[in-house]
């Protein structure tokens, strides 16, 4: 983080989200991350947090877990500079080989996660990774997930929470750290 300070680099993160109202349904605030991407200074400034975060509060993590799809996008980055792999949640039917799966509820309907069955280790620290926290249910199925198989869930990285929400407390007793809350 030598280029410049946390504030610095979390004033570049919120001047890169942008907002769509009514998107994808009429009353949704949509918070789009696609210009962090684009920006490889503000991408940077991502991934520097999050490593800054995990190398002070758990330095002992093995793994790091993503979510489909913005998952996918910092996990790996992040998996690279810490030294540790990356694991893939997916949308039930988008993986090969045995998986394990848990069903959840979204808003107006169901939805299935899954993993593939060797990709997190009984006892392995994982961190789970997303780009944002709304009402918690994906997070929260990630975390199941891991507890299916085992795992010790250390916590969740998320770029963006939406407080009103309150998806951090479906996700209890999980911590999640967060860049930018709304």
């Amino acid at each position: 983080m030598a280029d410049s300070t946390r504030e610095e680099k979390l004033k570049r993160i919120n001047e890169s989200i942008r907002a769509f109202p009514d998107f994808p349904t009429k009353g949704i605030l949509f918070r789009d991350i696609c210009p962090i991407l684009k920006d490889p200074k503000s991408l940077t400034a991502v991934i520097d947090l999050f490593e800054e975060y995990v190398r002070q509060n758990h330095q002992d993590v093995e793994l790091l877990v993503g979510l489909d799809a913005r998952g996918f996008l910092f996990g790996p980055l992040l998996a690279q500079r810490l030294g540790i792999g990356f694991s893939l949640v997916r949308k039930r039917g988008k993986l090969p080989g045995p998986t394990v799966s848990v069903a959840y509820d979204l808003e107006y309907s169901k939805a299935e996660a899954e993993i593939q069955e060797d990709a997190v280790a009984p006892g392995q620290k994982v961190l789970v990774i997303d780009d944002l926290l709304a009402t918690g249910g994906t997070l929260n199925a990630a975390c199941a997930l891991m507890k299916k198989q085992q795992a010790n869930v250390m916590g969740c990285l998320v770029v963006i929470e939406i407080k009103d929400l309150h998806g951090a407390d479906k996700i209890k007793p999980h911590s999640v750290f967060s860049l930018v809350q709304y």
